[in-house]
């Protein structure tokens, strides 16, 4: 199946605007959603006690962001997304919440122009699954690790994969059956057949590896249930 292009996600997340800045209508087919999006702020908290740059990459409406603002205040926050709508609307949400500098940035974190060794705390809430072949996922993971200032957190909450194939298809199994006890067999599917045209998600396993590989020197499973988790790596 040929996957979806940047264009075609872009569009999908541009007339979604207002579901992905709900955090209980926005993430009803991700499992665990506000437990993961608790643990990955509470723990950048516990990190980087004084951050002062916060970098929100896919942040959709600002979810992460607004958590993140509750556990440290006085943030400059800088949110980056395909769509413009959903950064106007998380630039409304987040600028309501701090009177520090907050800046939108439209485009691919592959792409776009931002500052290295200056980022206290990164957040990847449901992006990163995106990335396509391994060199994508290198290079990304390694631009990361040089916008993060020494001591800095990569906190990721995403759709992850198992490295076993059985235990792959019986995750997916499990998550399908879940889907179905929401809204049915169709949703069940139509989910699934998104997840297949859009997303190449990658293992906990791979992801964490791959940290170590770019050079954050500690990495932590901080939840996982089912394919989706919650982790994150400290330069």
């Amino acid at each position: 199946m040929n996957k979806s292009t940047v264009a075609e996600i872009k569009e999908r997340f541009d007339n979604d605007v207002e579901r992905f800045s709900n955090l209980d209508t926005g993430q009803l087919s991700t499992i665990d959603a506000t437990v993961s999006l608790e643990l990955i702020t509470e723990s950048a908290k516990r990190i980087v006690p004084d951050a002062t740059n916060l970098l929100d990459i896919g942040c959709g409406g600002g979810n992460y962001t607004l958590m993140m603002l509750t556990k440290i205040a006085n943030l400059n926050c800088t949110l980056v997304d395909l769509s413009l709508p959903m950064l106007d609307k998380a630039f409304e949400r987040v600028s309501q919440k701090t009177n520090n500098k907050v800046t939108i940035v439209q485009g691919d974190i592959r792409e776009v122009k931002l500052n290295e060794n200056y980022y206290d705390i990164i957040l990847a809430g449901a992006v990163l699954h995106h990335l396509r072949d391994d060199k994508d996922w290198e290079t990304t993971f390694g631009k990361l690790f040089t916008l993060l200032k020494p001591g800095g957190c990569l906190m990721i909450s995403d759709l992850v994969t198992q490295d076993t194939p059985l235990l792959n298809e019986y995750t997916w199994e499990r998550y399908g059956d879940y889907l179905e006890g929401l809204s049915g067999k169709e949703y069940r599917q139509k989910v699934l057949d998104y997840v297949a045209k859009e997303d190449s998600p990658r293992s906990i396993n791979y992801q964490l590896d791959l940290m170590k590989q770019v050079g954050f020197r500690k990495v932590e499973i901080l939840h996982k249930n089912m394919c989706f988790g919650a982790f994150g790596g400290i330069k």
